[in-house]
């Protein structure tokens, strides 16, 4: 991400929660009969709008970030144990760097603060307050909520941006799936703001980064070392 300058997007479907972005958060059952003319089954009705809430999740592609640099359970299972960084981004610079034409339908992403909730009753999708292209990339359940997401929405991001990764690259054509493939949206160097070492960070992979940033990513950047702090279970940044 460094290195390249960008933004990683993968497919709605290819998260790690297999709930994201389901069709089934939604209840679309509860069909008005305005919707029917009298004469459209229900069930056709219900089985189109279902349909069409999977085609959504499909030709979704999203960036996940969070509003949160010191946690331990992501820094745990998103950092390599600690051995990573954290990188700080500038969401304003980043929203200034869309390329032209990353969207076929929109042209920049949505930013979405993700919504954390125990679904008692999914909502009517009929109902007039319910934004139910909103809700359902954005709704999630309450064990994740620790993550403060927020996320970058690209519907259909244009073909240009998307690329292999060097296993996909060695697969027969006929054994890709094109949601697994990513989009990537280039950057300026001035989107990145920061970057957060981890408390076992090899010391000669910290230099070459903050030599790198430094030098060729954005000589503002903002560098922090994370350390444990000695009173509590919580990580404590220091400015380098």
């Amino acid at each position: 991400m460094i290195g390249s300058q960008n933004l990683q997007f993968t497919n709605a479907s290819q998260l790690n929660d297999p709930f994201d972005c389901h069709p089934k958060l939604i209840d679309y059952s509860n069909v008005p009969s305005s919707k029917l003319h009298g004469w459209i089954p229900k069930k056709w009705w219900i089985d189109k709008e279902e349909t069409n809430a999977l085609n959504l999740r499909n030709n979704t592609w999203l960036c996940s970030l969070s509003k949160v640099n010191d946690s331990l359970l992501m820094w745990s299972h998103y950092c390599y144990s600690h051995k990573s960084v954290c990188i700080g981004l500038d969401i304003d610079k980043v929203m200034e760097s869309v390329p032209p034409m990353f969207g076929t339908k929109n042209l920049k992403p949505l930013i979405l603060d993700v919504q954390y909730q125990d679904i008692i009753e999914r909502p009517n999708a009929y109902h007039s307050a319910v934004d139910k292209f909103s809700y359902q990339w954005k709704t999630k359940a309450k064990v994740w909520e620790y993550e403060q997401e927020v996320r970058l929405v690209m519907l259909s991001p244009s073909p240009a941006y998307a690329a292999f990764t060097a296993a996909q690259a060695d697969h027969p054509k006929d054994e890709w799936d094109w949601r697994e493939i990513h989009h990537y949206m280039h950057l300026k160097g001035e989107c990145f703001e920061s970057i957060y070492f981890g408390v076992s960070i090899d010391p000669t992979e910290k230099e070459n980064i903050i030599q790198y940033a430094r030098k060729k990513l954005n000589p503002q950047i903002n560098l922090y070392q994370m350390h444990i702090d000695d009173n509590a279970f919580r990580l404590q940044p220091e400015i380098i």
